[in-house]
């Protein structure tokens, strides 16, 4: 899989991802200031999840119609800089799939709808 870390993930997140081999961009450091649809674009050209803090994901999915791979979209308070990578990669390895879906990662949930194409 590949990853787009949309400029709202924190970088600690970004830079342990990448140093345990992930496939990952950052839109702070490829193309900062972008709009939402952009990230979209990108993520869709390059064939990319995106990781993101930003709930305007989720309206550009299921009210525009944008069918990105796959979006997760982190609703996480209180958290330290590297806490969405652990949690990333603690979801992979219990097996969950984030291809075609829409994912709400919580403190205490994950949430998932598919995303229609």
């Amino acid at each position: 899989m590949k990853w787009l870390a949309d400029e709202n993930f924190p970088f600690p997140s970004f830079y342990l991802l990448k140093s345990q081999g992930f496939d990952i961009r950052h839109i702070g450091i490829d193309t900062p200031s972008v709009e939402d649809k952009n990230v979209m674009e990108v993520s869709s050209s390059q064939n990319r999840i995106i990781l993101t803090f930003d709930s305007d994901f989720g309206e550009l999915v299921f009210r525009y119609g944008f069918s990105p791979p796959g979006v997760i979209y982190f609703r996480l308070t209180g958290f330290t800089p590297t806490d969405p990578a652990y949690a990333l990669i603690k979801l992979l390895e219990s097996g969950y799939s984030f291809n075609g879906y829409f994912t709400i990662i919580g403190n205490d949930s994950v949430r998932q709808r598919i995303i229609i194409s």
